[in-house]
């Protein structure tokens, strides 16, 4: 008997514990560890901050949906992970051993590396997490009861730009039914080279039909730009030149704002030897496996994945929905290998699909795969993605609920697009 341990309940570790429970046998076990006892659909958080939802339409109890499939959960969250010793430290002090672990925490917010950033103690408000979301929904409130200028976007070191757009725009679209939006000059202040870069060297023409829409919307920009530090009301800022030195100073003032922090590993995993990089991000090889660990395997956002490219100011890479679905896919399937005395064989495509709304209209690309070189590279917008967004919302919060992560159709509609988790396992020509 084989038990699995997954540390995460979120966009990662819950489909990772429905589909390695389907793959594995009867007597194996499957663990649950989260320092939550719910899980949210992070890509709502946008809405909740502008209070076009609540947490309650996007939050569930996991336990519950959990104990159906017959995995079992905790939410004592993890201190500290032994891979020496195959047990992971809960919260609470009591260890927990395992077969085979996979780790799909999710990154820590490095707030703290930013003078005045972020939510606790500092100045602005965050989308990462639905406690953050909540909280910016009664400053936004408050913002708009009493209206002036927006500074939104994300600082260096970020790697998810996505829902810094989609912010600015549901932003803009808000004030606009409120018929405040003439009082609210906004600014976007963003690490990337240029708008549309999204971490990823731009998809298709992501540069242009961007920097379209935000003119259209009357937001600035600063690129390239470094975040000195935020005090209350003023945010110093460094744009810098194609070199990454200083090209000028801007002090933004602001009533309201939203910047997305850098990303790092989870204390329970910093530092352990062979584990992680140093910035705490799991080692992966092909195969979800760490290199040093072989029964320890990663999903989502807390892989480690260096970025497309050199840039100015600091990029990271994203890690996007679909991308890791398919690395978890991929994971399921290796572990289950690794059970029957067989070398794990299956690779994720890292395919990414994303929607992003903007509010009455949206932008959405696809991305074969994410990382470029890419097989397919289109990028297109319009009103049709909000509508496909909030359907999309519905569709994965009822997945969860009904304990499946891909089901049959979904899965033959993206393959006559091309669009598949897996690649294909390398044939060997018969001599």
């Amino acid at each position: 008997m084989a038990h699995v341990v997954i540390i995460g309940a979120g966009i990662g570790g819950m489909p990772m514990a429905y589909e390695v429970r389907e793959e594995l046998r009867p007597e194996d076990t499957v663990t649950v560890i989260s320092n939550s006892p719910t899980f949210h659909f992070v890509p709502s958080n946008p809405w909740v901050a502008v209070n076009w939802r609540s947490r309650d339409d996007i939050e569930i109890d996991v336990e519950k949906y959990l104990k159906r499939k017959k995995i079992g959960f905790s939410s004592l969250g993890v201190k500290r992970v032994y891979p020496t010793e195959n047990r992971v430290e809960l919260g609470d002090g009591s260890s927990m051993t395992y077969d085979y672990l996979v780790i799909a925490t999710g990154p820590q917010l490095a707030f703290d590396e930013v003078p005045g950033l972020g939510p606790h103690g500092g100045f602005t408000q965050s989308v990462c997490h639905v406690d953050h979301a909540a909280k910016s929904a009664e400053a936004w409130e408050a913002f708009c009861a009493d209206p002036g200028p927006v500074v939104v976007g994300a600082v260096q070191g970020a790697s998810c730009f996505g829902p810094a757009y989609e912010f600015a725009m549901i932003m803009d679209a808000d004030l606009r039914k409120r018929k405040i939006r003439d009082q609210v000059p906004m600014t976007y202040v963003t690490p990337e080279p240029y708008i549309g870069h999204l971490g990823l060297g731009g998809v298709g023409d992501s540069k242009g039909m961007i920097e379209s829409i935000m003119r259209s919307r009357h937001i600035k920009w600063i690129c390239n730009a470094k975040v000195e530090k935020v005090e209350d009301g003023l945010m110093h800022v460094i744009e810098c030149d194609e070199d990454g030195k200083e090209k000028k100073r801007h002090e933004l003032p602001f009533k309201h704002s939203m910047m997305l922090p850098a990303f790092r590993g989870i204390d329970a995993v910093r530092d352990v030897e062979g584990l992680v990089n140093p910035r705490g991000f799991i080692l992966a090889d092909k195969h979800q496996r760490n290199p040093n660990h072989k029964n320890v395997f990663s999903v989502g956002v807390c892989v480690a994945i260096p970025p497309v490219e050199a840039t100015p100011v600091p990029v990271g890479t994203p890690k996007t929905g679909y991308m890791i679905e398919s690395m978890v896919t991929a994971t399921a399937h290796n572990i289950r290998s690794l059970i029957d005395g067989q070398e794990p064989d299956r690779e994720a495509t890292w395919n990414a699909i994303c929607l992003a709304d903007f509010g009455d209209g949206g932008a959405a690309f696809v991305a074969l795969p994410q990382i470029p070189p890419r097989n397919t590279n289109w990028f297109g917008e319009g009103k049709w993605v909000h509508l496909a967004k909030v359907a999309f919302e519905k569709y994965f919060i009822r997945k969860i609920k009904k304990g499946v992560s891909e089901p049959i159709y979904e899965r033959y509609v993206l393959k006559t697009l091309g669009i598949v988790k897996l690649k294909d396992k390398l044939k060997i020509p018969a001599e």
